[in-house]
């Protein structure tokens, strides 16, 4: 008799045999039926074993074996000097907890133990799963690969996945899963801009709203590999895993490597609800705040107001704008410490420089908090200038490899935060600065990749990463208040992972409001609003050089965690104003914002995307309509706007408009006059949508009656 066990949410049911050998994904999807037989639908489900293969069932486990005769990528990779390189594991024990199962498996004769750990989340429908694998030898064994293994329907035809650059993150793009394989690397010793470690897999032409989708994000703050593959026999899977550099890790006698975690989940309403489960999953199991039941501040960023022009006088002038318009925490940005003048020297040098603070930074903090704001400051603490005091005492302490020159990226090095004295000294710097002035947050920004990182005479990409966890790790003890958002360039370093230590993360370094629309809708797949820094630029774009007006400005921003990133005492009188509307209005909004479901609508024309936040209770909703480019026709078409509650009304009417609607004689009837819709028409008929201009947005409020 086959073992089967079935765990399960309202949504979801995932069904696993777990006989003698590596346990088996059966069932991933929709909640089966109350009171399912098992061992009915297992017969009504067993593999066929076709002619001219092997002559057994071939099992896809959680980690798949090439010594079983499956001629795909096996989920373990390593050997002891060329021995035991292709291992077959027997299932020894199964402990099952509720929702929660782990499976011990092993191979006596490569003294190799191997524990899959499988949870579903109860609340947000998410799985989560992780392996690791123990060297029970007398010998070291050298891992290549270990890696998340899961089965997927042969509905799994389409994959969508995000790719990008620096100012240009969580861009989408899709592919078919079709006979082929699709490979997805990063290499570059952080998640980075151009392949972060997410993916959707699901039904041909999915959508935002409509479709079997499965949805997959690892949590890890480095290197990693995404693989699916649609096999010959049409079976498909996904792996996902830490990418591992050659001989990075080896396994002492008793030593562990345990992988990161691979966070998925199902859904059957499109990838709207792969996202509601995502930020379910976030806000109730991720990020945790030191104050939790306070409201998301409003910030203040100097860094595009002031560079690295650091003259506290005028700082205290930024501090006492920043107040009149409504701004709730000050965050100086980079230049503040010992010779720092441009990005061309003194990282390391964690000093305050007293030339241009000569009497500290204690009189802005009291301005700042006379003025009802919280202080914050910048740091980049991983990171060392070949132009700093630091480097010129311990140029043993860069990131390098010995013998070989390494390059420069953006003018500096990396700290190997792996040497202890060197992971000391860089804590030592934050606890000091942290325990001598109130700071209350700290944007900790990571500006370039790993390149040839050695330690020890092995590649340090995961001790790296292993080393800045334990670093914030220390800080969030030391200073329990004190909030942290991750930062590398901009989205460059945000996960899962690094969400579990700090409470936000910057999506990007270009505050223009059209790129802004696009790099967060793709990291509202993964993110809830609450912490997706997002903020009002200047109106010329330093990063684009576009112009956008305050309102398309202040509609982007308000989808985030809201900020200005600017400086607010050159800024003309008509413009402060447009920013205190704003900002009000955030702050009428972010309550709704940060507890609602997201959605994303499906639009009409592909010059326009939509989306908007509904509340837990469905009584009222916020809408945002965009027009990216050009309009493709001279009419617009209805907006469907789903999860309303179907038996009700609603008042719908516009709360902003960025567009001066010179592509219109007459308005939709309902942006001049309130009007009463119902649910169901909303959601089958639609809102008729304005045309309007190239890069102007719509905001849209609606209330039951």
């Amino acid at each position: 008799m086959n073992k089967l066990l079935h765990l399960h949410t309202e949504t979801t049911s995932l069904v696993i045999k777990a006989d003698k050998t590596l346990p088996e994904m059966l069932y991933w999807g929709k909640r089966l039926p109350e009171g399912t037989d098992l061992d009915t639908f297992f017969a009504a489900n067993h593999h066929p074993v076709p002619q001219a293969r092997i002559d057994t069932d071939t099992v896809v486990s959680l980690c798949p074996e090439h010594a079983r005769g499956l001629f795909t990528a096996p989920g373990l990779e390593g050997c002891r000097n060329g021995d035991n390189w292709s291992p077959e594991f027997t299932l020894e024990e199964t402990v099952l907890n509720g929702q929660q199962v782990s499976f011990l498996c092993r191979d006596r004769l490569a003294a190799l133990k191997l524990d899959i750990h499988l949870s579903l989340n109860l609340k947000s429908h998410v799985l989560s799963t992780h392996l690791e694998l123990t060297n029970e030898g007398n010998s070291n064994y050298q891992l290549h690969k270990l890696t998340n293994t899961l089965l997927l329907p042969t509905i799994a035809r389409e994959i969508m996945y995000f790719h990008g650059r620096w100012t240009h993150e969580f861009q989408t793009e899709r592919k078919k899963l079709d006979r082929s394989g699709f490979i997805l690397e990063n290499r570059r010793g952080r998640t980075s801009h151009e392949h972060f470690p997410g993916i959707m897999i699901g039904q041909a032409n999915f959508s935002e709203t409509a479709g079997k989708v499965y949805g997959f994000h690892l949590a890890w703050s480095a290197n990693h590999r995404f693989h699916a593959e649609a096999m010959s026999d049409g079976r498909r899977y996904l792996q996902a895993g830490e990418l591992l550099m050659p001989g990075e890790v080896e396994l002492i006698p008793g030593e562990s490597y345990r992988t990161p975690t691979l966070y998925s989940t199902y859904s059957n309403k499109g990838l709207n609800g792969i996202s509601q489960n995502f930020h379910r999953h976030v806000r109730n199991e991720i990020v945790r705040f030191p104050e939790p039941q306070k409201v998301r501040p409003v910030h203040l960023n100097t860094w595009e107001g002031i560079y690295f022009n650091h003259d506290p006088e005028y700082i205290m002038k930024m501090v006492r704008s920043s107040a009149e318009i409504g701004v709730e925490r000050f965050i100086i940005d980079d230049g503040w410490f010992r010779s720092r003048n441009d990005d061309k020297a003194a990282l390391g040098d964690w000093y305050l420089d007293e030339k241009k603070y000569p009497n500290g930074l204690q009189p802005i903090i009291n301005c700042v908090k006379e003025h009802g704001m919280e202080f914050g400051l910048w740091f980049e603490p991983e990171m060392i200038s070949p132009d700093s005091d630091l480097y010129r005492a311990h140029p043993e302490w860069m990131l390098h490899t010995e013998g070989y020159e390494q390059v420069t990226i953006r003018n500096q090095y990396v700290l190997n935060l792996q040497i202890p004295e060197a992971f000391d000294y860089v804590l030592d710097r934050l606890d000091n600065m942290l325990t001598g002035y109130d700071i209350r947050y700290i944007k900790w920004d990571m500006n370039r990749e790993l390149v040839q990182p050695t330690n020890n005479c092995r590649a340090a990409f995961h001790g790296h990463v292993e080393a800045y966890y334990r670093l914030v790790d220390e800080v969030r003890r030391r200073h329990p208040m004190v909030e942290i958002e991750t930062c590398s360039g901009g989205g460059g370093r945000v996960d899962f992972e690094i969400l579990k230590r700090t409470q936000r993360f910057w999506a990007s370094d270009c505050n223009d409001a059209l790129e802004r629309q696009t790099i967060q809708r793709g990291a509202s797949y993964f993110f809830p609003l609450e912490i997706t820094g997002a903020h009002i630029g200047a109106k010329l774009c330093h990063t684009t050089g576009r112009q956008h007006n305050a309102d398309f400005r202040g509609i982007t921003a308000l989808f985030g965690h809201m900020g200005v990133e600017l400086d607010p005492v050159r800024a003309c009188e008509e413009e402060k104003r447009g920013f205190a509307r704003y900002i009000s209005l955030y702050k009428s909004l972010r309550q709704l914002l940060y507890t609602g479901d997201f959605f994303r609508y499906d639009t009409a024309h592909r010059e326009s995307q939509a989306w908007g936040v509904v509340s837990l209770d469905q009584r009222e909703a916020v809408v945002m309509f965009a027009q990216m480019d050009m309009p493709e026709y001279a009419m617009s078409a209805p907006l469907p706007i789903p999860g309303l509650n179907q038996t009700k009304d609603y008042k719908v009417r516009v709360l902003e408009n960025s567009s001066s609607n010179i592509y219109m004689k007459q308005c939709p009837p309902w942006m001049t006059e309130p009007a009463i819709m119902s649910a169901a028409l909303l959601e089958q008929v639609g809102l008729m949508m304005p045309v309007m201009q190239p890069e102007s947005a719509l905001l849209i409020q609606i209330s039951q009656v």
